[in-house]
């Protein structure tokens, strides 16, 4: 319980502080109070709105997550432990860096269609290379020592994977899927809020247009404690699972 003070204090003084600026705002239009939005967010969820909605953006998040971490760690293990690949691959590698989002999404959904594997692409295509630079500078930081413990031990190629470079790559592994599912859910949004006809950046141009403040941040706010408790849940403890040789 003692872990769980902190953070719940935390939210109570943010709900504290918004509902001092929506008190001084004095306009439910422009920034409506706390209990406001959670009233219409009650009735969202009993309406099967907002489940809804929510799940058509998980879907779509976890799938591009799945594609992102997959491709990218192999690219960046590829680049790392290889010269000859990293000398061909870096400049691709940072052409893809700094392209804007924005632009990946018009692209994709222009040359695919607006269709949700144009949408999964455009995320997907957006993560890759970050996933891609930091599996490669966890691959260069492997240590030779414990690769060359493994030769004089005779291990398999399959062994060594699994007993010396996974655990030595599990923490930039861990640190990439926090990052990535942060940045992934809200290109995510941005996708669904340009070309598509369901989930939670639907819904939020859906209300954008009519000036619907207040159930513009039901369906921000609601995201953003499903992918709390995702966090929580979920990445915590697969980052110390990781690390936790580490602490040894």
């Amino acid at each position: 319980m003692g872990d769980m003070r902190v953070p719940l204090l935390s939210i109570a003084i943010f709900a504290l502080l918004w509902t001092l600026v929506a008190w001084l705002a004095a306009s439910p239009a422009t920034l409506p109070t706390p209990w406001t939005v959670a009233r219409l967010g009650l009735a969202e969820l009993a309406s099967g709105e907002l489940l809804f909605h929510l799940s058509a953006t998980l879907a779509r998040t976890l799938a591009a997550f799945v594609i992102a971490m997959t491709i990218g760690a192999v690219i960046g293990l590829a680049m790392g432990t290889n010269r000859a690949a990293n000398a061909w691959g870096d400049p691709w590698l940072i052409g893809l860096l700094n392209l804007p989002a924005l632009v990946t999404i018009v692209l994709c959904y222009i040359w695919i269609g607006l269709t949700e594997v144009a949408a999964i692409a455009a995320v997907a295509i957006n993560k890759i290379p970050l996933v891609a630079t930091q599996m490669r500078e966890g691959a260069r930081a492997l240590d030779p020592a414990l690769d060359d413990m493994a030769r004089a031990f005779g291990m398999s190629r399959r062994a060594k994977m699994r007993h010396i470079v996974l655990p030595q790559l599990a923490p930039h592994f861990a640190a990439s899927g926090r990052t990535g599912i942060a940045l992934i859910w809200k290109i995510v949004l941005v996708v669904e809020f340009l070309g598509r006809s369901n989930g939670v950046g639907f819904m939020i141009h859906q209300y954008f247009q009519l000036f619907d403040v207040a159930r513009v941040l039901v369906y921000a706010i609601s995201f953003v404690i499903v992918m709390l408790a995702v966090e929580a849940l979920a990445l915590q403890p697969w980052e110390r699972r990781a690390t936790r040789w580490r602490l040894r």
